[in-house]
């Protein structure tokens, strides 16, 4: 049985753990604990992560969450969920990790005379604009805390919630402090509501992008991830839309089903669009070598072989012809005020 609002079905074996127990579920009630959200407390020594990898374009980023109730299926975030003692499936959406102490942490780490200012990228593993949000705003105050530093940041979310936080991100882009995109994966609603259970529809996104824009901050789209034979062919009317409703350019990631989500997307992909699990399947392995997943540098976001290149020159040219050469303005990192502007945002 499929519970209600979740992408995953079941929790798969957590890779670092040598002992296994699945909960049997299949007596609970939408009413029992079973199947809810649980929030719990997650007490970091660092909110700031370095980021190493060659083909990730930032430094710095901050994710105030662990685990993400949008329970996309596809997510590679799942994997870090098992470092937490939980499952990359069904625990990923209903135990999410918060960082309570994340501004203060934040406003320590901006304070410390070696911090060196590079811009900030939020949600560069769960989504900060994900439901719990609502509930804690911690990317609210993490935003106001650089905005008061005038540290720059990259914000990539799916939900419009961020509209919440027009009065911080209209200050921060009148001094070019802030990039934002919009990830968009499908103009399908059946297909979003399969593969991202709990997130805002397609529309209300490219409305979005559109408030965004007239309300002057820099926003992009994100096509991610392209699913060969679920939603390649929707990248020409993505950027055509995207464009329509004030983007300044579009990105894109193929999709790689690394450690935990392969297995997770198979049982999937086989119960929600079973008449196409195998073409789908056997698509994205066509992309990675044979594989579901690839973790080399340089050619796991973006795929290699045939298919791959078709991927990457249609959205070349969707790009080129909706975007020409509109770009994002660079972010400006020489306003940094190392004991901040004590600003009154709340």
């Amino acid at each position: 049985m499929h519970p209600r609002g979740r992408g995953a079905r079941f929790n798969p074996p957590n890779r670092f753990l040598p002992d296994y127990v699945e909960p049997d579920d299949s007596q609970a009630g939408p009413e029992q604990p079973g199947l809810l959200t649980q929030f719990l407390p997650d007490s970091p020594r660092e909110i700031i992560s370095h980021v190493n990898s060659p083909d990730i374009p930032f430094s710095y980023s901050v994710n105030p969450y662990q685990g993400c109730e949008h329970g996309c299926i596809y997510c590679y975030a799942r994997n870090t969920h098992e470092f937490w003692g939980f499952s990359a499936g069904l625990d990923f959406e209903r135990k999410i990790m918060v960082k309570h102490q994340a501004p203060a942490l934040l406003r320590q780490a901006l304070s410390r005379r070696s911090y060196q200012c590079l811009p900030i990228h939020f949600s560069g593993n769960t989504d900060c604009y994900q439901p719990a949000e609502r509930r804690f705003s911690l990317t609210r105050q993490l935003l106001g805390i650089c905005l008061e530093f005038r540290n720059p940041v990259s914000i990539i979310t799916k939900n419009s919630l961020i509209l919440r936080d027009l009065d911080i991100l209209q200050k921060m882009a009148g001094l070019g402090l802030v990039q934002v995109f919009i990830s968009v994966t499908t103009l399908s609603e059946p297909l979003r509501l399969a593969l991202e259970p709990r997130t805002v529809t397609a529309r209300q996104r490219f409305r979005t992008i559109a408030a965004l824009t007239e309300a002057g901050v820099p926003v992009g789209l994100m096509t991610a991830p392209i699913i060969p034979g679920l939603n390649d062919h929707e990248i020409p009317e993505l950027l055509r839309l995207g464009a329509a409703h004030g983007a300044a350019t579009a990105g894109y990631t193929l999709v790689r089903l690394n450690g935990a989500i392969g297995p997770l997307f198979d049982d999937w992909i086989r119960n929600a669009l079973p008449d196409r699990a195998e073409k789908v399947l056997g698509l994205i392995k066509s992309c990675h070598g044979g594989q579901l997943h690839d973790s080399r540098f340089g050619t796991r976001l973006r795929g290699e072989g045939p298919l791959a290149d078709v991927i990457r020159q249609l959205h070349r040219q969707s790009r080129i012809r909706y975007f020409k050469d509109s770009r994002l303005p660079d972010l400006r990192t020489d306003l940094f005020v190392q004991q901040g502007m004590q600003l009154k945002l709340f």
